[in-house]
């Protein structure tokens, strides 16, 4: 397979597409969307729009390449349809591994990271990229981590996860994301993962500032507020339709908010007018257009002519009311991340720059307490397990093996056989996550909690 001619557009298949975060950051990149599918209707009326108004589409265009509905759902859309697609892409659901959730990783019915490789086995496109929340880096899914690498190595691919942070790449915000990026060999040798920009992004005072006064709040205030929101904002979430109205984020997040200046207990209809005091003491709600500016996506200030606004790389118009717009914002990939990573990967697929050479462990391990019961014939105690990566090279304490036991049990069906003398012996079973099953109790939980998924 040869890379793509250098005049050739890029195409891409955007799953979980949400409101066009990552969509926008792609097309940047030089990506053109062959499909782009999301559940949520408020969010895919935002992108279709957009690729209208600022992409380029024609309206009969957005309509047919935005598809809505649930991704697993082959009625929806029909991988098969889209093989051999330069990128398949996405940001799949985070509560299954999100801190602030439960962590029920396989056992979600909302996890689709898994059904997602299974869907890259299939389609097979040059390179994939998916994106989740910092929680999948944890221990906790090391099993888990592991298990997507051999299905992908199984596939082909060479894959690489790594923990990017948004205020590397210009974001005036505190946003990690754990990035799976993966590539045909052919095109692996010329990735390499995007470098941090030199400057540090403004700090939320100053790049609200025009925002903040558009209302006519008085200089002097607006002046004020700027000087105590004098650092990058924390993690803004965007929740889910479980939860009530907009704010922005747990206790902790709310206490960092409050050290900015900020009050966020909510988001405002407009920015402060003239005369206003904070009746918390804290100080001004955001506004949806400042938490945008925050993501990362450019918003028109006061001021901005056609030029500048023709400018702007950035700019996109939300559908939907407020709590909607706000949580399309706050779940979404911010925009220049996404460009960061779409021009690596296009840079790759067109064979740009010099190779480097592959890793010569074509089979990663990121568990090997996983591997090694994956490959017994046998059930294993923890102290049988302690001593065969004590001889492997890979050694580990057994207070650890037994941790990584209960951690593999979340995901994955275990057996246990009771030895003579009371030792417990495991035998790893099946992946319990939803890999595209008919019969997976998925099913019956999506269209249960449908009403609630977001």
């Amino acid at each position: 397979m040869s890379a793509p001619e250098s005049g050739k557009q890029l195409e891409v298949v955007e799953i979980c597409a949400g409101a066009g975060g990552q969509t926008l950051g792609l097309e940047r990149a030089g990506f053109r969307h062959r499909l782009a599918v999301e559940l949520d209707k408020n969010a895919a009326w935002t992108l279709r729009h957009n690729l209208h108004k600022f992409l380029g589409y024609s309206p009969e265009e957005a309509e047919e390449t935005v598809r809505i509905g649930d991704v697993a759902d082959r009625r929806v859309w029909d991988p098969a349809e889209h093989a051999g697609v330069d990128l398949l892409a996405g940001g799949v659901p985070c509560p299954p591994f999100s801190i602030a959730g439960k962590q029920l990783g396989a056992s979600d019915e909302r996890d689709l990271f898994a059904w997602a490789v299974e869907v890259c086995g299939e389609v097979k496109p040059k390179a994939l990229l998916l994106e989740n929340v910092r929680g999948l880096s944890a221990n906790r899914f090391s099993p888990y981590r592991q298990y997507v690498l051999d299905r992908l190595s199984h596939y082909g691919y060479i894959a690489e996860w790594r923990l990017l942070h948004a205020n590397d790449f210009g974001v005036s915000q505190l946003r990690p994301r754990f990035v799976l990026v993966a590539l045909q060999p052919e095109y692996a040798e010329y990735f390499t993962w995007p470098e941090p920009h030199a400057e540090k992004p403004p700090a939320v005072g100053e790049l609200l500032r025009k925002l903040m006064a558009s209302n006519g709040w008085e200089q002097e205030k607006v002046d004020e507020w700027v000087l105590k929101a004098s650092d990058i904002a924390p993690t803004i979430v965007g929740g889910s339709k479980k939860h009530g109205g907009a704010d922005l984020g747990p206790t902790r997040a709310k206490r960092a908010w409050a050290q900015l200046g900020v009050d966020a207990l909510g988001v405002a209809d407009a920015p402060p007018e003239p005369g206003w005091d904070p009746p918390s003491g804290v100080g001004p709600k955001l506004t949806t257009a400042m938490v945008a500016l925050i993501q990362g996506w450019d918003v028109i200030e006061p001021g901005d002519d056609e030029a500048r606004i023709a400018a702007k790389e950035f700019l996109w118009e939300f559908q939907g009311r407020k709590t909607s717009v706000y949580r399309q914002i706050g779940n979404a990939f911010p925009p220049p991340v996404a460009k960061a990573l779409g021009s690596s990967i296009r840079d790759a697929l067109l064979k740009a720059g010099e190779p480097h050479p592959l890793p010569e462990e074509a089979d990663p391990v990121l568990d090997p307490v996983f591997k090694l019961l994956r490959s017994s014939k046998r059930p294993l105690t923890a102290e049988q397990i302690t001593a065969k990566l004590a001889v492997s090279g890979t050694p580990m304490k057994q207070p650890e093996v037994e941790r990584r036991l209960n951690h593999l049990s979340h995901d994955f069906s275990m057996t246990t056989h009771e030895r003579s003398n009371g030792a417990i012996a495991y035998s790893l079973g099946e992946f319990k996550g939803f890999i595209g099953q008919d019969d997976h109790q998925r099913h019956d939980l999506f269209t249960q909690y449908q009403a609630k998924i977001s």
